[in-house]
């Protein structure tokens, strides 16, 4: 069955993207799409008509799926929010290899990375994200409260365990912090100093990712821009997913309150309650594909060329996948939700992710039991975007 829509039809097709007005649920509309089809159309803000999927198997089908592309400088990608369109028209080589990641390249740049991201290597970081973690609580509680939780806990923390893992050099660490969340030109300014430390400042490089890649230069198999690229890769993913889950994590916990309760009583849930947070909460609000072959999924017939928008969220809430979706309990297994993706794509940065919310999470509701909103809910800034989140988090204990 052929889903192509003519053009005078257009108008009549739902619009993305939708906003999203409530910090714990997806948008509304993602929930009337679904039940027009796991796999229906839509219409972007510049009026194209795109293929929107939003049921967790057809979204799952099309991750996994070896007969599409990623590449962001195809001509029919969706851009699903304007601000991406200037990605499509950078001429930096940064960008152009950050973005080029179909196979073979995708496979060739992942190979660069994924040995110090494997489950193992990860857990062997448990004891120095706790460090961190507690020094980072240990200033907080040193001043007066109100504070922005995620200023003077969740951004430097993050910032400094990415920089850790990459092996910036110890004197450089607060630099480092401050590149990570510059609000001018951040990509131009993180690649130019990462391409310092390749070159110039490879010898001051402790071990960790940065120190790989600079060998792997040294052999021919990377140029420095992808080396910078994969780095830039790995400080992009790994701050932004993480400070916003926790932002919301801590905002949910405290306002539902029952769930956080129950986490108290039995702190051993804390891995599954994670779980359930990157389920509920899923920040990213899409992924976009095309495909390269002609594509039948859910009983609709996708042609080869045409775009696609997977809502995320949309899928993560399927009543299909998980009961209650729409409900927080973080005493089910939501392992399998798609937060991070799945296929080869996948996020090669979650199980740093997963660890990082688990003991942030778990020693911030320890330590502060008295941890509270210092606003009403209703006034906490949120942001919107490619990945949604908080503008702050006043908290007071």
């Amino acid at each position: 069955m052929s889903g192509t829509v003519t053009t005078e039809h257009i108008e009549q097709l739902p619009e993305l993207p939708m906003e999203r007005k409530c910090p714990y649920h997806p948008p509304a509309g993602y929930r009337d799409l679904r039940e027009r089809g796991a796999v229906t159309r839509a219409s972007l803000y510049d009026g194209t008509p795109v293929w929107v999927v939003s049921g967790y198997s057809a979204v799952r089908t099309i991750l996994a799926s070896p007969h599409t592309t990623v590449d962001v400088r195809h001509p029919n990608m969706p851009i699903p929010v304007p601000g991406m369109a200037s990605l499509r028209q950078s001429g930096s080589p940064t960008i152009e290899a950050l973005l080029r990641t179909d196979p073979p390249e995708h496979s060739r740049q992942r190979r660069a990375v994924l040995s110090s991201l494997t489950y193992k290597k990860i857990s062997a970081l448990e004891p120095e994200i706790t460090r961190r973690t507690d020094v980072y609580l240990d200033r907080m509680l040193a001043t007066s409260p109100p504070v922005d939780l995620l200023d003077v806990f969740a951004k430097p923390l993050v910032a400094e365990i990415l920089g850790r893992l990459l092996g910036v050099p110890e004197a450089d660490i607060e630099h480092f912090q401050t590149l990570t969340y510059k609000r001018f030109n951040p990509i131009r300014s993180m690649t130019g100093y990462l391409i310092h430390l390749l070159t110039d400042g490879r010898d001051e490089l402790r071990e960790g990712q940065l120190r790989e890649l600079a060998g792997r230069v040294a052999e021919g198999e990377l140029s420095t821009e992808e080396a910078a690229s994969l780095g830039l890769a790995l400080v992009l993913a790994g701050q932004d997913i993480t400070v916003n889950t926790l932002g919301l994590s801590v905002l949910t916990l405290l306002d539902e309150g029952t769930q956080l309760d129950l986490l108290r009583a039995e702190p051993e849930r804390w891995p599954d309650a994670v779980e359930e947070l990157l389920r509920y909460l899923s920040l990213t609000g899409g992924t976009v594909r095309v495909a390269t072959a002609d594509l039948e999924v859910d009983g609709q017939l996708i042609r080869a060329g045409e775009g696609m928008v997977l809502l995320i969220p949309a899928a993560n809430r399927d009543a299909d996948r998980f009961e209650r979706p729409d409900e927080l309990d973080v005493r089910r297994s939501s392992r399998g939700h798609l937060t991070f993706g799945f296929g080869i794509h996948q996020c090669i940065g979650q199980h740093l992710g997963r660890l990082e919310l688990t003991i942030a999470l778990r020693a911030l509701f320890e330590r502060i039991p008295g941890l509270r909103l210092a606003v009403p809910v209703e006034q906490v800034p949120v942001k919107q975007g490619v990945v949604f989140g908080l503008g702050r988090l006043p908290v007071r204990w």
